[in-house]
Order: structure tokens, then C-alpha cells, then sequence
């Protein structure tokens, strides 16, 4: 028997989907809006949601991370009376189980519920198991964070190729390594190969190494990278930079593990686990013939897509407070604080960088003759309080200008502010929801409502 939570305004539709689920052995409650819903997750554990998108108080789909992320981590079936590809795309990348239109549900939803919770009966038992990742050096818990991570430790469990995807700045080579260092070749080398830094010439005597005498200069044998990987992870740094003529000796190592050294009669064997990164669409690359499909798909065997830091600004604090340690103990100092304002500034940019371009920043701020005690806004490069200062300017003018061409939408408008408003209240209030209440004059419960629907992290 399993416990079943229906989310949806259409009464009629949820009485006969309770009683389908009832006659099927299982308990059934529901909700007409996500609040109630919300409210039902937090007082009781369910196995599986079945989530309306379109509801009072707000889109289903929105909303599907904080319901699998509750304290039963329920899985998710939307059902909705309005399909569309891109509503269909979004449920299954936001984590739900399937997505069922409302015409078809009474035909499709009993296989459906039988399937999942087969899947959910065998993923508690794998659950189970104890996983200590190391991620020491990852900082964050946002929920774009903490789904990487996810996919770090499930990656880690086998020996599967691996394409981590970013942004330049996202950490593309840290992530790399805690796939190693989680990893049963935890204890042999990680031996990265800048793969835009290769020179053609030399790429087969730098990958594979030479024997005495193979060329001018060849004065002793030296080993190549891929023996040095051997028995632990080659990390293919900037795949994407490979020139096409490159990409066929690698393919070739990737598929034979086997390799000759240059003036070399032997083939000699690597066993290496495969994990490359790139900051380039490699699908449009092998669309303009720039990157072999065959490769692509060696490599892509489980691909890891890290968020921009734009993306995940819950993040900013804690590695603020990071680099503030590191930076610290590097210049030999006393840990500083950090204000208010400083947060405030730095949460209003976008950072098309991501988290090299902070931590420059915050290097920035180390080297600041008047850097005291504790960092405050006037401390950080002055683009930073040129752009507070502008857009402060920018939102007074077009308040008093009234164009409504240039005016957004109420929806972005209000979300927009509604997010920033929920970071500067989550660093005044130090993380503690009690005090933000009190400070922001809104109920706990519609606080509660609002970090929800906007991922934010509070204690």
C-alpha cells in the first residue's frame, strides 16, 4: 500500500482519482492549491504526488524540486489538462516521474503508479546505502547545487564516462576531481590533459610517451600521460578545443585502451576511467562538422551540467565566506567579517564570470589598502557600486518617466524583486526565520511559502 497526495482545484477529478487509488489499496488525501499541499508534505510522508500545473497560488512545475526535496522525498507525476512539449520538457527535467494529460489519466495512470512505485521500493533499498561524498571543496547548497552533487555520487559508483558542461568558471575541474576522489581509483592519478594547449606535433610523444632516440632530442624514453593514468582518470580538460584531426587518435585510445609509444614496436595497455569537460555545445559542433559524433558519444555516457553562478546567487554567502577563510589564512590574517551591504552588492551582479570571476573579486578586495576588520561594499571594485548606484538611479527614472514600453511584465517584474528582496532579508536576518519574519512584517508560513517557491535556503 502506498501513500498517495493529489494536488489539484478540479474536485471532481480528485474524488474519482481518490477513489480509483482507495480501490486500488492504497490511502489517498488531497489538496486543492500548492499551499495546502505543502502543508500536507510537512505534517505527513507520501510515496508519490500527482501535481496540476496550473493551481491558485501558483504553476506545478515550479515547484516540483521543494516537493521531492520534502522530508519523504515523494516522487512526482504531473497530471495536467493543458499538454505541451515545453511543460512536458520542464516536469522532466525538474525531476517528476512522468507527465500525464487529464484525458488519459484514468487509462494511463494505474501502469504509471505501478512503475513507480517499483522504482521507489528499489531505490530506498539502494538508498540505504551510506554515502559520505567528499565535496570539500564545492560550495553550496542550492538545489542546482545539491543535483550535482547528486549526480557526482552516482557517477562515482561505476566506472562510466563522464562530460561535465559549463560555463567557463563553473568548476568544471573541481567537479571532475570529486568524480575521481569518490571513486573506486580514488588512491591512483588524476592526470589532467589540456586538451586546447596540445600541440599537434607532439600530441602522440605527449600522450604515449617516446623511446630513446624516436626523434631529435630524444635522449632518454620518457612515459606518456595515458601510462601515468593508468589504473586511475584521464581528465580531457577543453574537449571540445581538439582539432578534428586530433580526435581520431583519441577515439581510437578511448574504444582499445591500447597505445604504442613513438619509435616504439610494443603496444602497451592503460586501464584509465574517462572524464572530460568542455564549456562548448559539442552537438552543435558535430552539426557543423567541427567534432566527431562517434567521440561525442564515447565520452557522453553520463553528462553533468553545472549551473551558472547567476543561477544559483543562494550560493554567494557561503563561498564568500569561503574565500574570505582561504584568502585569510593565505595573507596570514585574522578572519574578517563580511557586511550586509557587501552581500547586497555582490547578489545584485550578474557574474557572466561565475565563481573564478568572484573569487578574482575577492582577491581584489584582499588587496585594498583600506581593507579593515570587515569587508563592506566600498571595498569591492567600483563597477560593482557604480552598477548599484545606476540601477537605483534606472528604477526611480522609470517610475517617474511611467513608459510602459519599457516596462516588464508584472509577473518578472514582481518575481524578479520578490527573489532579491528574499536574499537581502535571508542575510539580515542571518539565516534565521523568526528574526526575518519579524523583519520583513510576513507571516512564517508565507515566508515559508516564498523560500519554496523561490529555492531559497534557510535554516
Amino acid at each position: 500500500m502506498a501513500k498517495i497526495l493529489i494536488i489539484d482545484d478540479d474536485r471532481i477529478l480528485v474524488e474519482m482519482l481518490a477513489e480509483q487509488m482507495t480501490g486500488n489499496g492504497h490511502e489517498a488525501a488531497s489538496a486543492c492549491n500548492l499551499t495546502g499541499g505543502l502543508a500536507l508534505l510537512r505534517q505527513s510522508p507520501f510515496d508519490v504526488v500527482l501535481l496540476d500545473v496550473q493551481l491558485p497560488d501558483g504553476n506545478g512545475l515550479e515547484y516540483i524540486p521543494a516537493i521531492a526535496a520534502s522530508p519523504a522525498n515523494p516522487e512526482v507525476i504531473i497530471i495536467t489538462g493543458q499538454g505541451e512539449a515545453d511543460g512536458a520538457e520542464k516536469a522532466v527535467v525538474s525531476g517528476a516521474w512522468s507527465y500525464i494529460e487529464k484525458p488519459y489519466i484514468i487509462r494511463e495512470l494505474s501502469l504509471q503508479l505501478t512503475r513507480v512505485l517499483q522504482y521507489r521500493k528499489e531505490k530506498l533499498k539502494v538508498s540505504t546505502m551510506p554515502i559520505a561524498l567528499k565535496r570539500d571543496k564545492i560550495i553550496g547548497n542550492s538545489p542546482a547545487i545539491r543535483k550535482c552533487l547528486n549526480q557526482i555520487a552516482r557517477a562515482s559508483a561505476s566506472d562510466v564516462s563522464v562530460l561535465v558542461t559549463g560555463a567557463t568558471g563553473t568548476g568544471k575541474e573541481l567537479f571532475a576531481r570529486a568524480i575521481h576522489e569518490n571513486g573506486s581509483r580514488a588512491e591512483k592519478n588524476f592526470v589532467v590533459v589540456d586538451c586546447a594547449a596540445l600541440p599537434e606535433t607532439l600530441i602522440e610523444s605527449t600522450l604515449f610517451g617516446h623511446v630513446k632516440g624516436a626523434f631529435t632530442n630524444a635522449d632518454a624514453s620518457q612515459d606518456g600521460l595515458v601510462k601515468h593514468a593508468h589504473l586511475g582518470t584521464l581528465f580531457l580538460d577543453e574537449v571540445g578545443e581538439l582539432p578534428l584531426n586530433i580526435q581520431k587518435t583519441f577515439l581510437r585510445l578511448l574504444q582499445e585502451h591500447e597505445y604504442r609509444p613513438v619509435g616504439s614496436t610494443k603496444h602497451l595497455y592503460s586501464d584509465f576511467r574517462v572524464v572530460a569537460a568542455t564549456n562548448r555545445n559539442l552537438q552543435e559542433c558535430v552539426e557543423k562538422g567541427t567534432f566527431r559524433e562517434d567521440l561525442l558519444f564515447r565520452l557522453q555516457a553520463f553528462v553533468i551540467d553545472l549551473p551558472q553562478l547567476r543561477l544559483r546567487k543562494e550560493d554567494i554567502r557561503d563561498l564568500v565566506l569561503h574565500f574570505v577563510a582561504k584568502l585569510c589564512q593565505r595573507y596570514g590574517m585574522e578572519i574578517k567579517g563580511v557586511a550586509g551591504d557587501f552581500i547586497e552588492a555582490l547578489l545584485a551582479y550578474e557574474w557572466p564570470g561565475n565563481v573564478r570571476e568572484l573569487f578574482q573579486t575577492m582577491e581584489q578586495v584582499f588587496t585594498n589598502p583600506l581593507l579593515g576588520p570587515t569587508c563592506f561594499a566600498i571595498h569591492l571594485p567600483e563597477k560593482f557600486r557604480v552598477q548599484q548606484a545606476r540601477a537605483g538611479v534606472k528604477v526611480k527614472t522609470a517610475v517617474l518617466q511611467d513608459e510602459p514600453c519599457s516596462l516588464p511584465t508584472w509577473g518578472a517584474y514582481k518575481s524578479r524583486y520578490e527573489l532579491e528582496y528574499l536574499g537581502k532579508l535571508k542575510v539580515a536576518a542571518g539565516g534565521n526565520v523568526t528574526e526575518a519574519a519579524r523583519l520583513s512584517g510576513i507571516s512564517r508560513t508565507r515566508l515559508y511559502q516564498l523560500f519554496v517557491k523561490y529555492g531559497v535556503e534557510f535554516s
